[in-house]
């Protein structure tokens, strides 16, 4: 199943390569770092030729596709997952889940089909590259005391 997101990105079902729309920030030096070090397999799914710098593909049709340059989320809510020292924050949607970095400037985002790809496979294949962006903050804990103004 080809994925289909409200952010306007679409995904080619053919082997041509899969039009992204670039993030805001994709222009940013530390995005071109995190590219370098994308793996070429994600999850079983090799990786795709894109339209647009600073994003990636992966499956035919693409099952993940990752901007790297998007907003730093604010604090949130949603759950928060760390794999291997980098947060990641997961949005369930349908027919994609939204995963994107905590506390890292610029930020990543990556969609995924659930039915294809596990968000934890994937967030392990993605901690190199993710771990090299800086980190400006962590999610915080449930057992974490906060003192708010």
């Amino acid at each position: 199943m080809s994925l289909t997101l409200a952010t306007s990105t679409l995904l080619a079902g053919c082997a041509s390569a899969v039009s992204v729309d670039a993030a805001d920030d994709a222009n940013n030096p530390e995005c071109a770092e995190f590219m370098v070090l994308l793996p070429q397999e994600l999850a079983g799914f090799e990786r795709r030729d894109t339209t647009s710098q600073a994003t990636a593909a992966y499956g035919d049709p693409a099952a993940v596709i990752i901007r790297c340059g998007v907003a730093s989320p604010p604090p949130s809510t949603d759950p928060c997952a760390t794999v291997n020292g980098v947060d990641w924050l997961t949005q369930e949607g349908d027919p994609a889940w939204t995963l994107t970095t905590y506390g890292r400037s610029p930020a990543v985002e990556v969609l995924l089909d659930p039915d294809e790809v596990a968000s934890s496979s994937a967030l392990v294949s993605l901690t190199t590259a993710a771990s090299q962006l800086p980190q400006v903050s962590h999610c915080l804990s449930v057992d974490q005391d906060v003192t708010l103004p």
